[in-house]
């Protein structure tokens, strides 16, 4: 990958020279961590309620999700197109993409097909960057007003369902980014990455429809589909290492832990059970530092 690290934010010079802000970045799980899907679906998430939470407002829920996000795969993200030529992440194949002005191409009509030869990793890189301009845009710019009514009213009884497990998910990578209620503009240089065991088309539809697209960029988001998550996070540490900067990764599941070891991240367990350490409402930034602080100042006395 070849961005480079964003400036390291730097605090007010004094005597004793400038001193270094920290940047963070935070690499989240997405299903069972930021938003809640599989366990709506299959019951899971109201059964740990004993009770509680109706499983059949819980199963109907998730079904509703899983055909709006198809339906936005499908009617705006090529996806019947591109269902087979998984990628890791959405600027994967910049290298087949000339820059062409892509305002009045022809998607229809360019014959994207196999064989997965240059030409069609073109047409290929060509869909990926429509995508990303789709999503920098916003929902409100690639639905109609009704269908973003849906999707909304879709959140909110989400939302409502789970005591908040989205919009406190959400209000956390807020956060993580320096934002708040009265200064919405991002003022430290920390960083939200995804890495989602999901296909990368599907992933970034959900970023939008779970309202993640304004804290986690389009660029950020990466498929461990075929590559696993180890490698996702290397290619996180290549992009974004420096001598300032810190990495934690937040997730639901063993694989996202182990490669969190192999890294020597800290990691953050998130379950959906009403009683677990860690949960949404729950996890705060304080307590994420907590772990980050840990880990790097044992390294940093260990160094």
């Amino acid at each position: 990958m070849d961005e480079a690290v964003p400036a390291l934010a730097t605090g007010q010079a004094s005597t004793d020279g400038v001193t270094e802000q920290p940047v963070n970045v935070y690499i989240w799980d997405m299903d069972e961590t930021l938003i809640l899907l599989k366990s709506l679906l299959d019951g899971s998430y109201a059964g740990a309620f004993d009770g509680l939470k109706d499983h059949e407002k819980s199963t109907e829920i998730g079904k509703r999700w899983e055909n709006l996000i198809l339906e936005l795969c499908d009617e705006h993200f090529f996806y019947e197109e591109i269902e087979n030529y998984n990628e890791p992440y959405l600027n994967a194949l910049n290298e087949y993409d000339d820059g062409r002005d892509l305002t009045s191409y022809d998607f229809e009509a360019d014959c994207f097909s196999s064989p997965y030869d240059d030409a069609n990793k073109k047409k290929l890189a060509y869909r990926h960057r429509a995508i990303g301009e789709k999503y920098a845009k916003g929902l409100e710019k690639v639905l109609d007003g009704h269908m973003v009514k849906v999707c909304n009213d879709q959140y909110s009884l989400t939302d409502k369902y789970t005591d908040g497990w989205l919009s406190s998910a959400h209000k956390l990578l807020e956060e993580a980014l320096g934002k708040s209620a009265s200064a919405p503009s991002a003022n430290s240089s920390s960083i939200n990455c995804i890495v989602t065991s999901g296909s990368l088309i599907p992933s970034l539809a959900k970023c939008l429809l779970y309202h993640l697209d304004d804290v986690v960029s389009s660029e950020n988001v990466y498929s461990s589909w075929e590559v696993g998550k180890l490698q996702c996070f290397k290619w996180i540490k290549e992009r974004f290492d420096g001598p300032n900067v810190r990495f934690c990764a937040i997730g639901d599941g063993h694989e996202e832990c182990s490669a969190a070891q192999v890294m020597k991240w800290p990691f953050i367990k998130i379950e959906f059970r009403p009683e677990a350490h860690h949960r949404f409402p729950g996890l705060d930034l304080p307590t994420v530092q907590t772990y980050m602080d840990v880990i790097y100042e044992s390294s940093s006395k260990d160094g």
